[in-house]
């Protein structure tokens, strides 16, 4: 999985230290939703089971595999 820097300096905050590989990649190949911002990053949404069905936000560059940002997001609503 890539990563940008920034996703590796969060990922020592507890909050993020949780999230697993595996439900990020979750979140790239199969999405429940996917949005593209005005900057080109991407967006996409999965739930988590494992993790008491809460919602993972991944936030991909503009290249579709990067990955930039990942947490669980609490307003969405599929």
């Amino acid at each position: 999985m890539k990563t940008t820097r920034y996703f590796d300096a969060l990922r020592t905050r507890p909050d993020r230290a949780a999230i697993r590989d595996e439900w990020i990649e979750r979140a790239i190949r199969a999405p429940l939703k996917e949005k593209i911002q005005s900057d080109g990053r991407i967006q996409r949404w999965t739930q988590v089971p494992e993790a008491g069905n809460r919602y993972l936000r991944v936030v991909l560059l503009a290249d579709g595999e990067t990955v930039h940002n990942a947490f669980f997001d609490r307003r969405f609503a599929p």
